[in-house]
């Protein structure tokens, strides 16, 4: 959660943290602030609550703001109501230390005990102003510099953080630390960048540095300095970021999330293409070879959101192409139940950041247990991408609207590809069967932009039907999968209460809530549970449901069970899951379009949840 960023070099710093924060707004929106200095000249603080055009009005753009190297962040609140007091920067008494932090520090209470006792005094309700005062209270005490009060300050600090730190007698160095919180640093010839995400300083370099777990980096103007934890300097690799400026803008749609609806049929060809060479799938360079897929016992998906509901329909893939038993967990439960795991399993970790912090600690309990881990990761150099014993990248692009789209089409292919090759190699699927598989595969990006060309009739339908209070969404295996996907939709970005059942549980309590009215969305792309899933509409449509049918070209006969059809390409059902979310995401973007709705940032809700 969170948006920070950072910058030193030898323009005007507020107007390059204002645009970097725009793009990180994603991130979190109930206030923001700047902390900018002018060569030996104090820090100037300048904090709104509300949206970042408060911020930027506040300082014209930052033209108000005189300085070339300051601090900036957008605030996602955990620690203290949304306020101008308990939006960042966060200051001592003295300004003697400024910072900016991304996470939550669990042993708040202790520290501000603790600083309490030695004459401090707080002026939020956050847990960032006691870090900075922490690192402030080391630096009195100890006099050696902003390294050792900063590492001193990170042996105490409890959780995560992404910290930026100002000092007031080190004007032209700005100082950056982190634990489990992500961080990415650019440097050019004469000025360094840092961010929380990588859209932030794309416009300004594609060479980054990733800083590692519980490290410190000293930023000066055009440089970049790495330690450890305990001062000792260390080598970071520098990186090339592959994805461009513009693919982080809205290329003339109102809205990324309708942008990123579109780039899906990219994603999926591109994530293929990285993996299918000569007609056959190549895990090579992910380091998955034939003879690891071969023993495998048991796979265990571990995810968050809408990374979870892929795993719910790799579940139903994986298991009916290679017969290996999988679990599909949610990773905030995972961490904490004590799993039982054998060393022949594999655990997939699927997050779109590579920072979700449940994810991130399901996979670190599980390297613990030495069980093989594989990351199905959107961005290069994130910590579960770092730490995974296996990475297989999809390749999404930056994806900037809260509500995934893109990236959650890239990861279901990434799991077809994953299946088929597990298949193949243990048998389950003969040669023949994998060919068809593959070419089939090498299809969707084309059905899926047929899919796409349908959207005006859905854009009607949401408009027709914007005042909806409550909806469901019913079907059963992978139909059931992508109900789940579409109900989490309708919630995020259109604030419609829904729910998702598997169709066959109707009957046990969920279809005493149907009445008059009630919007339900049927999905039926499995045919051999066709006729199962459409007695359940007949029953919910006899209790008075207006019922949309998400199906097939040819299953024409269900328009004589619903009141309004959507049609999608025919595929092996395996892939449905790929052209039958489309419509859902569609309905619910323009369900929220129709009520007024900020559809890229929803109320609430952040794009990478990388806190508990």
């Amino acid at each position: 959660m969170c948006g920070i960023v950072g910058y030193n070099g030898k323009e005007q710093a507020a107007p390059i943290l204002l645009e970097g924060l725009e793009k990180l707004e994603y991130r979190g929106y109930d206030s923001a602030g700047l902390a900018v200095r002018n060569g030996s000249n104090p820090v100037e603080i300048v904090k709104a609550k509300g949206r970042l055009r408060v911020l930027s009005d506040k300082t014209n753009d930052g033209l108000a703001l005189k300085g070339n190297c300051g601090i900036g962040h957008t605030r996602w609140a955990t620690h203290g109501e949304p306020s101008e007091n308990n939006a960042h920067p966060h200051a001592s008494d003295d300004r003697n230390v400024t910072g900016v932090h991304n996470g939550i520090i669990e042993n708040y209470q202790e520290l501000k005990d603790k600083l309490s006792r030695h004459g401090y005094t707080f002026y939020s309700q956050t847990d960032t102003e006691i870090a900075i005062k922490l690192i402030d209270y080391y630096m009195k005490k100890y006099q050696q510099g902003p390294l050792d009060s900063i590492g001193r300050a990170m042996t105490r600090i409890k959780g995560s953080y992404a910290l930026a730190v100002m000092f007031k007698d080190y004007p032209d160095e700005i100082y950056v630390a982190r634990k489990d919180s992500p961080m990415i640093i650019g440097v050019t010839e004469d000025a360094t960048y840092m961010a929380s995400d990588v859209p932030a300083i794309l416009k300004y370099t594609r060479d980054v540095y990733y800083i590692g777990n519980q490290q410190i980096a000293k930023l000066g103007k055009g440089e970049a300095e790495f330690f450890d934890i305990d001062r000792e300097p260390v080598t970071v690799e520098k990186t090339k970021v592959v994805w461009d400026a513009e693919a982080a803008e809205k290329a003339g749609f109102e809205h990324f999330m309708i942008k990123e609806i579109h780039e899906q049929p990219k994603a999926v060809r591109d994530t293929i293409n990285s993996i299918i060479k000569d007609d056959k799938i190549d895990l090579d360079e992910i380091g998955l070879s034939d003879e690891l897929l071969n023993v495998i016992h048991q796979i265990h998906i571990v995810a968050c959101g809408s990374a979870y509901h892929v795993g719910v329909a790799g579940q139903y893939i994986i298991e009916d192409l290679c017969r290996i038993p999988v679990r599909v967990e949610l990773a905030s439960e995972f961490r904490y139940r004590n799993p039982i795991l054998d060393q022949s399993d594999l655990v997939i970790i699927i997050s779109q950041s590579g920072e979700t912090a449940d994810s991130l600690a399901a996979l670190r309990e599980t390297k613990n247990l030495g069980v093989k881990t594989l990351g199905i990761i959107n961005v290069v150099g994130s910590s579960i991408a770092r730490e995974a014993d296996y990475v297989f990248y999809t390749l999404a692009g930056p994806e900037i609207a809260v509500a995934t789209t893109k990236a959650y089409s890239a990861q279901l292919v990434a799991i077809y590809m994953l299946a088929i090759q597990i298949g193949k190699v243990r048998q389950t699927i003969n040669e023949e069967k994998y060919a068809e598989m593959i070419q089939e595969l090498q299809t969707l990006p084309a059905k899926m932009e047929r899919v796409l060309e349908d959207k005006e009739r859905i854009q009607w339908f949401a408009a027709k039907y914007s005042n909806a209070k409550d909806m469901f969404f019913i079907g059963r295996g992978i139909d059931y999968a992508i109900s789940l996907e579409g109900s989490l939709k309708m919630k995020e970005i259109s604030y419609v209460h829904s729910e998702a059942y598997a169709a066959g549980e109707l009957k046990h309590g969920t279809i005493s809530l149907v009445e008059d009215g009630t919007l339900v969305v049927g999905v039926v792309t499995q045919n051999n549970i066709f006729e199962k899933t459409r007695s359940n509409m007949v029953e919910v449509k006899s209790r008075g449901a207006y019922l949309m049918g998400l199906t097939n070209y040819g299953n024409y006969s269900i328009e004589d069970t619903v009141d309004f059809t959507v049609y999608i390409p025919r595929t092996d059902p395996h892939f449905t899951t790929s052209l039958a979310i489309i419509p859902l995401q569609l309905l619910g973007y323009y369900l929220s379009v129709a009520k007024g709705l900020n559809v890229d940032k929803p109320r609430n809700l952040a794009k990478s949840v990388t806190v508990e």
